[in-house]
């Protein structure tokens, strides 16, 4: 398993606080002049069934990848493909570095997670080809909802094809609940589950969830998103306005304060390590973390099947969504890219043909945003580690519902500095949620000169 990628969000400072110069050393590499057809900058459409490409991508992605070319060849015998294992956080300096450059050193085909896809297309305009122009937009109503608008905010460039979606999940050990005397099945809102935690904690000693109070990584703030997705918010609005303090930011903020209170959230300072101790420990009786998770939870503890199961989380406020999609990834065109159309056959074989996403999750457990995949029997089987959950068709069901779609901004990882630092104090001095949360959308705005919407 990637844990490297599968870790939601990590330094992603590049982005942020380097991609001004860097879009500066692109208007005067004097290498990205023009914008072809395709709507890449030096780039070519070339041949749909010819030619040579390149795929950049990391670990358990790539390997898949790979496996697919035979296929491919199939199909298409007059392109030659080879992936490239990049590494992850590896590949973002390096896309990043090929864009600044105008394009130059780029793969063909580059996988991009979603909290750098709108960084690339701000920074650097005509960097990744507008795949409409190449077929994408035949493909628009096959992706979970709120997919396509991640892709194409403004309804008319296409900059990427998605690839896997991972809803928000309620991963608990069930045995713990049963001893409590709590239906984990039962609970509707967050509140609810505070209360049951009282429970849990009093009669089995484990903590409800841990956080990496101190923020000693970049992803402390994977819970506080989470809540905020179910809600149908985020960091910033569709309009790239600063929402860091609406009023479903602070409701997030005091449940989580809430839980701190009550002395229900262990500390997993020090990141993903501690995580991966209170997991094998069983000091948190549930995980709340997305689709891809449960893989690692199998690996982790292969002792422990029959005691968990998964289900959607609780809504925030009650009769509120139990289904987000909390993190994906794409797959993008360079623009720069002499074979944009070969690349784009590589792409709609591999993100559009059921068959492709099927052989992924067998895999690797890579969730895809392909609806049409999820009527393979493989979503549908019953797990023996889940007490015999159809965890799939969990999955599922946050996939089909209304879900939002969420605007990252080229300035995410301040946000994100910003919401972890808040949240911090909330659970290490116990500071009022609404405060740290103005000051910190303040301070996002003084650092972006976007407006905070109030």
């Amino acid at each position: 398993m990637e844990l490297e990628r599968r870790r939601v969000l990590r330094t992603v400072g590049a982005i942020a606080a380097g991609a001004g110069s860097l879009a500066g050393l692109t208007a005067c590499s004097g290498t990205g002049a023009g914008t072809d057809s395709a709507g890449g900058r030096g780039g070519a459409a070339g041949e749909k069934d010819k030619g040579r490409i390149t795929v950049w991508s990391w670990q358990g992605p790539a390997a898949e990848m790979k496996a697919l070319v035979p296929e491919f060849n199939k199909t298409y015998p007059g392109i030659e493909v080879r992936v490239e294992d990049i590494g992850n956080p590896a590949i973002w300096d390096k896309i990043t570095t090929g864009l600044a450059a105008g394009g130059q050193g780029l793969a063909d085909v580059l996988h991009i997670g979603v909290d750098y896809l709108p960084g690339y297309v701000e920074k650097f305009p005509g960097g990744l080809a507008d795949l409409g122009p190449l077929g994408a937009n035949i493909h628009r109503d096959a992706f979970a909802q709120g997919m396509w608008q991640t892709v194409s905010p403004d309804g008319k460039r296409v900059n990427a094809l998605p690839w896997e979606a991972n809803s928000a999940g309620f991963y608990y050990r069930a045995d713990l609940f049963e001893k409590a005397g709590v239906d984990a099945g039962a609970l509707q809102t967050w509140e609810e589950t505070i209360e049951a935690g009282k429970e849990i904690k009093a009669k089995t000693g484990a903590h409800l969830l841990g956080i990496d109070k101190p923020a000693s990584q970049a992803d402390a703030a994977n819970f506080f998103q989470m809540l905020l997705q179910l809600q149908g918010a985020f960091y910033f609005d569709l309009a790239g306005n600063i929402t860091l303090d609406s009023p479903e930011a602070v409701k997030a903020m005091t449940l989580i304060k809430t839980m701190n209170d009550a002395g229900l959230v262990s500390d997993l300072a020090g990141g993903w390590n501690a995580l991966m101790s209170s997991l094998k420990q069983g000091t948190a009786a549930v995980l709340p973390m997305p689709t891809w998770f449960g893989g690692i939870i199998e690996e982790q503890v292969p002792q422990e099947a029959g005691r968990w199961k998964v289900r959607l989380p609780p809504a925030v406020r009650r009769g509120g969504s139990t289904g987000a999609t909390v993190n994906s990834t794409h797959l993008a065109v360079a623009g720069s890219s002499k074979q944009q159309a070969a690349a784009w056959s590589f792409i709609e074989f591999v993100l559009t043909r059921p068959a492709s996403q099927v052989k992924i999750y067998r895999g690797k457990g890579i969730a895809p945003a392909l609806l049409k995949a999820y009527e393979d029997a493989v979503f549908h089987e019953p797990s023996a580690f889940f007490s015999g959950q159809k965890k799939g068709e969990v999955f599922l069901q946050a996939l089909k519902a209304p879900s939002s779609a969420f605007n990252y901004t080229a300035d995410y990882a301040r946000a994100l500095k910003l919401v972890t630092d808040a949240q911090s104090k909330v659970l290490l001095s116990g500071a009022d949620p609404a405060k740290v949360l103005k000051e910190a959308a303040d301070q996002l705005g003084r650092q972006t000169g976007r407006k905070v919407s109030r």
